[in-house]
């Protein structure tokens, strides 16, 4: 269906380190002023886990994923202590996702909410990678978690908005949508997915109206563009249609994309 174009590109973009959620270090290292043989074997540990750290993390924004998940293992394996550990698992789920590694990912960022059951941003990444593995009971039922915790999350509305769409749900995601909407209505892509709501409910001249409200904002948002043009093309409106979608080409940067929209402007 149509809204996977923009879940795909979301999700990508989901999982990018969080240095808020992220444990942070300074530049001190610990320094023995002890003998005791206990003592400074703890101090060892404690600077190795904070060396790690400081790797792991310029790993992740230098996006060389399986050094980072090296690095948040290893951390891992010296059985850090909270913040440490939570942050180590969550920071590791964020390695895998981002080298497709799925089940791993949803592996450590359970992990991360069993260490810090108020861990949002794990929760929040936990359903974007059950939809991922297209695991739709386990993501409606994180999402119900997460939203249930912070209900006036933008976030946490997305979220259960695009799990209400990939479920079926047309009038749970309207619900979604349209709340994050009254709360921003600029944001482009919240009226790109309450279109795909609305197609999803039959009600193809509102769709029409939120996809031409978002191409307002984002001219050149080829998703929109895309949809907009087989929404045209339901109603009737080949010549728009057609403009569309030959639009849509032009504006793809996925050449997936980019190649189905040439294809629909070429197809009647």
């Amino acid at each position: 269906m149509a809204y996977r174009w923009v879940l795909i590109v979301l999700l990508a973009a989901m999982f990018q380190p969080a240095t808020l959620d992220a444990q942070t270090y300074s530049q001190t290292r610990p320094v023995p002023q002890t003998t005791n043989r206990a003592v400074l074997g703890r101090l060892a540990l404690e600077r190795e886990i904070h060396e790690r750290f400081a790797i792991g993390f310029d790993r992740e924004l230098h996006g060389r994923w399986k050094e980072a998940a090296a690095e948040f293992t290893r951390i891992l394996s010296l059985r850090p202590r909270e913040p440490q550990g939570s942050t180590a698992c969550y920071d590791l789920g964020l390695a895998q996702a981002q080298m497709g590694a799925y089940d791993a990912a949803s592996a450590s960022f359970n992990a991360a909410i069993n260490r810090d059951d108020g861990f949002i941003a794990a929760r929040a990444n936990l359903v974007s990678v059950d939809l991922l593995r297209n695991d739709l009971g386990s993501a409606r039922r994180d999402a119900d978690d997460l939203i249930a915790r912070v209900p006036a999350s933008s976030r946490a509305l997305y979220e259960h908005g695009i799990v209400a769409l990939d479920n079926n749900d047309a009038q749970a995601a309207l619900r979604d949508f349209g709340v994050l909407l009254s709360r921003d209505p600029s944001y482009a892509i919240g009226r790109y997915d309450f279109a795909l709501a609305e197609i999803a409910a039959g009600r193809l001249d509102d769709a029409e109206r939120e996809l031409r409200s978002a191409l307002t904002l984002v001219p050149t948002f080829a998703r929109a563009r895309f949809a907009l043009g087989a929404v045209l093309l339901r109603q009737g409106k080949r010549g728009q249609a057609r403009t569309a979608f030959d639009q849509a080409a032009r504006d793809a940067n996925d050449l997936t994309l980019r190649n189905l929209a040439a294809s629909m402007g070429q197809s009647f």
